[in-house]
């Protein structure tokens, strides 16, 4: 009981603490048009080392839950905002980037940051793979500031979508073998990604197939009052369910809330429920990236950044201006259906910040005391403040160079 008396009263302390906060802070981001994750992590450097007023360790109980639970929300909400019908002319640029694209990206930075940072290769790789997904949380609000083509948008924004769950099962698999749980096997390697991904598909599609013919079936839809409800349920039950199997929890939710945006073409529709959902997961979504980005700015270790910022540096400026340009024109060139500019593929190389996943990630790395997981973290780190700051901050001034902005062409269909 005396523990759950000091329990309750620091989860309200640290929740009220991050909100107003974070309020604060997202005010002062769309004065200065920025991404709010931006200031949401300077906010939390500023209550939490610096001013001491917020201190939750990486390895509780509440830091993993804020983590697992913000990461599954942000992911299904991203799936869900995909509209599949809008991607048939770039499909298969978004799948390369998303699957192979993000291992050429790991493998990449991997090579770089064991050079540079001195850390044995396959931490070096798991810094990679947790640093190699782009942000949908990020690139969203960036792209509601600035109009592009649309084919370029919906590429950008599916790919970021997509490659978080990617990006999440290597590192989940090569977390098992640092760890020791398994040895290094290509082929077992493989087999274990397969397995993770086609398993967290098939669960993701089976939970979010079940809730939504319950709430919008005509005849057996009779949770249709507890919609909004229910895709939570959907988002959470599918990374629990999938987790409980040793899949992707990450992919379960993400092809949950694909299946939930996308419910129409299985005739099945929420039109009458679609603002108040879209209202509700704005809101939550928000509220996990305050969380998210504020504990994570409230943990950095200065010391560690000191020691890791110029090799880290290095890693990032061969992860900008290396790995992303060859990822996308890989990927990209072998796609001729999309008929990419080479306008279009310099600006998909310049938009690819790093964002909530890649923090959540870290953050259960840090949690979990694997070894290096100070570099680990403070290379995340510098990710994805030099990404947000450099990047985010540029798009439009991009956009406008390369001759991408949106005037009166039609939205790709």
């Amino acid at each position: 009981m005396e523990q759950a008396a000091e329990i309750v009263p620091q989860t309200l302390y640290v929740l009220m603490l991050v909100l107003i906060s974070g309020m604060l802070s997202g005010k002062i981001a769309q004065k200065f048009r920025l991404p709010d994750v931006v200031f949401f992590l300077l906010i939390g450097m500023l209550v939490g080392p610096v001013l001491h007023l917020l201190n939750v360790p990486s390895d509780t109980p509440m830091n993993q839950l804020i983590l697992v639970l913000g990461a599954t929300l942000i992911l299904f909400d991203g799936g869900r905002l995909i509209r599949l019908e809008t991607l048939r002319k770039v499909w298969l640029t978004v799948v390369l980037l998303s699957v192979p694209g993000v291992f050429i990206t790991a493998l990449i930075v991997g090579l770089a940051a064991a050079y540079f940072l001195g850390i044995p290769l396959m931490y070096a790789l798991l810094l990679a793979s947790i640093i190699a997904s782009t942000d949908p949380a990020t690139l969203i609000p960036v792209f509601k500031q600035v109009k592009i083509r649309a084919k370029v948008k919906e590429t950008v924004e599916s790919e970021s979508a997509f490659n978080d769950a990617t990006g999440s099962i290597l590192t989940f698999s090569l977390l098992a073998v640092v760890m020791g749980t398994e040895s290094v096997s290509i082929g077992a390697s493989i087999i274990q990604f397969l397995k993770s991904s086609v398993g967290g598909i098939a669960t993701g599609a089976l939970v979010s197939t079940a809730l939504v013919y319950l709430v919008g079936h005509r005849k057996v839809g009779f949770l249709r009052d507890y919609t909004t409800i229910a895709m939570i349920v959907a988002a959470i039950g599918s990374y629990y369910l999938a987790d409980s199997l040793r899949f992707s929890g990450f992919m379960a939710t993400f092809v949950a809330g694909l299946i939930w945006g996308n419910a129409a073409i299985f005739g099945i529709r929420m039109d009458e429920k679609a603002e108040e959902m879209d209202h509700v997961a704005e809101n939550l979504t928000v509220i996990k990236r305050m969380l998210i980005f504020i504990l994570l700015g409230s943990q950095v270790d200065f010391q560690a950044i000191f020691q890791y910022f110029w090799s880290g540096l290095l890693v990032i400026l061969v992860f900008m201006f290396i790995a992303r340009p060859i990822t996308v024109f890989a990927c990209a060139l072998p796609d001729r259906r999309a008929r990419w500019t080479k306008q279009e593929m310099l600006f998909m190389c310049w938009v690819r910040e790093t964002g909530v996943i890649p923090a959540a990630l870290s953050g259960m790395v840090v949690g979990m005391g694997v070894p290096h997981a100070d570099a680990i973290a403070s290379v995340t780190f510098l990710a994805i403040l030099v990404t947000i700051l450099l990047q985010a901050s540029t798009t439009p001034y991009v956009a406008r160079k390369l001759g991408i902005e949106e005037v009166a062409e039609k939205a790709v269909r």
